[in-house]
């Protein structure tokens, strides 16, 4: 009796392990992105976002500030957020003020099976919909999950086209401003531990 007692406890733990939440580590995500152009390549870096994977389902969320961008020059910051992202455009919803350009989201699932009890490394697909300048498209990227001992690492680097979420260059600045941009993301997560 003492063994099924303790075979179903282990049973219990495992299957509690597996379906554990996960959220970002303070300071372990960073987000870059990268426009190559003739003229100028243009560079920030955001050192926060809101992630979460559920193990069990593979689902994962990811929320970023875009004013947390930092440029190597405070007239491009300025210029990105002002011009581009437009993150103080006012939206009247029902009659109640939005800015929806302020962040950006992703919400999707990882396609391939991953061993969350086992350290080690899995390329994987992550399939979604990635919302920024407040147009959303579907998007499938490719990326890595890593386990080491209680924490996941998730690593990815992919394109954006500028025009595919309506953002608006102007012609004076075609030339500085990349069709494509190329965005890397890497986050360490840790189990959720309720305060």
């Amino acid at each position: 009796m003492k063994h099924i007692i303790l075979a179903l406890g282990l049973m219990f733990l495992a299957n509690k392990n597996f379906s554990q939440i996960y959220t970002a580590k303070s300071g372990s995500t960073s987000i870059a992105f990268f426009s190559k152009s003739p003229l100028e390549d243009i560079e920030a870096l955001n050192k926060g976002a809101t992630v979460v994977l559920k193990s069990s389902t593979n689902d994962v969320q990811i929320r970023i500030t875009i004013q947390n961008f930092k440029f190597k020059n405070s007239l491009m910051e300025e210029h990105f957020n002002e011009n581009y992202m437009e993150t103080e455009k006012k939206v009247e919803v029902n009659g109640v003020a939005t800015y929806p350009n302020r962040y950006s989201e992703f919400k999707g699932k990882i396609n391939e099976k991953i061993d969350y009890t086992t350290d080690g490394e899995t390329k994987v697909t992550v399939t979604g919909k990635l919302t920024m300048h407040n147009v959303t498209n579907d998007v499938t990227i490719n990326g890595t999950v890593i386990k080491m001992g209680n924490d996941i690492k998730l690593m990815c680097v992919f394109k954006v086209k500028v025009k595919d979420y309506n953002i608006q260059v102007p012609s004076m600045y075609v030339k500085n401003i990349a069709e494509e941009i190329e965005i890397t993301f890497n986050s360490v997560l840790e189990p959720y531990q309720k305060k």
